[in-house]
């Protein structure tokens, strides 16, 4: 990144050229990377990591890797009845994953403290064909959904599975004369297409069906999968929640209960309010008044551990907190293990909320650390100074200096890296809405990478940068089945991997945490003008000047994506 760099000024914040002399500073104690040597962790325990040369000689992706192994166990061995496998929040793996941050810091020395989120918990939805062919079929509730239990009849609704397969199925209480739903159960079958879903739902209840299936139209590629969206919202603006379940289906599971004499089970159960825990940890530093905060969600979603998203930002955390437990820090650092992200930023936004004018006004700087192992990585690090993206929220001032942090760190290390966009949309949001600067680490999700990236990163050009996103896959074993094989033979074949994490980027993006944790620790004067320390330094190192710059494959000077993985998902 070329950017100016004014002069100082005497006011409260310190601009970017401060962050460059800063980073000169910790970098002075440093040797390049290729010439470090892991040393044995007895040594590491017992000594205070207090530069970087000591700390990215302790952190290795090996030692993030067990913290990774154990939140696999966790999910393995949770016992939760309704849901085996997984560290979502509101379920056992998720206490069982905050039990074992709590363990893990409290050995350390850190000081911990549980905060509780009440959040919402939402059971995964049912839906199988009993008759005339037997499935369990992939589904979900829509929003506005009622809930129930219901076996009965599919009664189709003016569906068509003709190409082009033109659809008003369900959009007219027209659609529904004659149809008999006379019956104890009847479970209506209708087709994406034309108007609202709620409309289609609202009009089926109003028929007399006890659920609504809907599902996709078929008519295109994008139009063939699962479909679950918002059935709550009519067509005249105005919304609605139903009575019945409403569920969605893909286009062939569609086609399948469309046939005569189909028999159906639906279930979706009631939502319920359950109490999680942020984890909150903090090792104290001379100045208690300039707090630096690090932070990752703890939670998977329901259908699996999570163990990129995000046991890979959690598990760093983790081990550095462990490495920086003899530190005697300038600023007092605070790492945050965050509740029910994947429900909606519910467990930081609970925090921030609940701090106090003051409380807030303590925080000099928040990083945030969601997805940085994905298997067809990118390096992205948010886009603070909107170079690639303009920012769709108000960047904190002092958030450009955290962005070069991270970039120098890349540049130093000779490693490409992109803009990510700055979008308020993970852990960060509600730091950022309270104006305090952030930054962050991003190794992309569901966006398919470009042939520019990987020419410059390797990888699969059209695969996700991480096939497994929000899927069971998302674990640790090598040998799962429901991975593209041929994929991850390309994958493992380039990179250092253990099932859906790339250690090659974990292992990078931790020593880049590490960087900008161990800086922000002694100072933060670019960032909000606090004055600190220079980070102990041993031995000089010859030094780039400025951030290379991104690498141009995203927003305006390319065609990838770099936006955050928890975009608002689209019908």
């Amino acid at each position: 990144m070329t950017s100016s760099l004014p002069a100082a000024t005497a006011g409260p914040l310190r601009r970017r050229a401060f962050v460059v002399a800063l980073a000169l500073l910790l970098l002075a104690a440093v040797v390049p990377a290729t010439s470090a040597v892991a040393k044995p962790a007895d040594v590491c325990d017992r000594q205070n990591n207090n530069t970087l040369q000591k700390l990215l000689d302790c952190l290795t992706a090996e030692g993030v890797l067990e913290h990774e192994q154990a939140f696999q166990e966790i999910a393995d061995t949770a016992g939760d009845p309704t849901y085996p496998g997984t560290r979502a929040a509101g379920t056992e793996g998720y206490q069982g994953s905050v039990d074992y941050v709590v363990q893990q810091l409290e050995a350390a020395g850190w000081e911990v403290s549980l905060d509780p989120v009440d959040a919402t918990f939402v059971y995964p939805a049912i839906l199988e064909q009993l008759t005339p062919v037997q499935g369990d079929y992939a589904t979900g509730a829509f929003t506005g959904s009622g809930s129930g239990t219901v076996t009965g009849n599919v009664v189709p609704v003016d569906i068509n599975l003709t190409p082009p397969r033109a659809s008003s199925s369900g959009c007219e209480a027209a659609d529904f004369a004659g149809v008999d739903l006379s019956g104890p159960a009847d479970i209506v079958l209708v087709q994406r297409g034309t108007c609202n879903f709620g409309d289609k739902a609202a009009n089926a209840e109003a028929a007399g069906a006890e659920a609504v299936i809907i599902f996709n139209q078929g008519n295109t590629p994008d139009r063939e999968g699962l479909i679950v969206a918002n059935a709550s919202t009519l067509g005249d603006g105005s919304s609605i929640f139903h009575g019945i379940p409403v569920v969605g289906a893909s286009f062939a599971d569609g086609v399948a209960l469309s046939q005569p004499g189909s028999t159906a089970f639906v279930e979706v159960l009631d939502i319920e309010t359950r109490t999680d825990f942020n984890v909150i940890a903090e090792l104290p530093g001379d100045n208690d008044d300039n707090v630096v905060m690090a932070g990752a969600h703890l939670d998977s979603v329901v259908a699996g551990p999570g163990i990129n998203d995000n046991g890979s930002g959690s598990a760093a955390l983790i081990e550095l907190a462990q490495l920086l437990s003899k530190l005697e820090p300038v600023n007092t650092l605070r790492f945050a293990w965050w509740a029910a992200e994947e429900q909606g930023l519910v467990g930081s936004e609970d925090y921030v909320q609940g701090l106090s004018d003051a409380e807030r006004d303590r925080i000099a700087a928040y990083l945030n650390f969601d997805m940085i192992a994905s298997p067809n990585f990118i390096f992205g690090v948010y886009d603070a100074d909107e170079s690639s993206f303009a920012a769709p929220v108000t960047v904190p001032e002092g958030s450009e200096a955290l962005e070069d942090l991270f970039e120098i760190f890349f540049t130093w290390r000779g490693v490409p890296y992109e803009d990510s966009q700055f979008s308020g949309r993970s852990d960060y949001q509600e730091f950022i809405n309270n104006d305090i600067p952030a930054s962050g680490l991003f190794t992309g999700a569901e966006v398919p990478k470009t042939a520019a990236q990987e020419a410059i990163w390797g990888g699969v050009t059209g695969e996700s940068y991480d096939p497994c996103y929000h899927l069971a896959c998302d674990n640790l074993f090598d040998d799962d089945p429901t991975r593209d094989a041929a994929v991850y033979a390309e994958l493992n074949a380039e990179y250092d991997m253990v099932g859906n994490v790339n250690l090659d980027a974990l292992g990078t993006n931790a020593d880049a945490i590490a960087f900008a944790v161990l800086q922000l620790a002694y100072s933060t004067e670019s960032v909000n003008g606090v004055e600190g320390e220079p980070v102990p330094a041993i031995r000089p190192l010859r030094l780039p000047s400025e951030p290379a710059g991104p690498a141009g494959t995203v927003g305006t000077g390319g065609t990838g994506g770099g936006g955050h993985h928890h975009e608002e998902e689209v019908g």
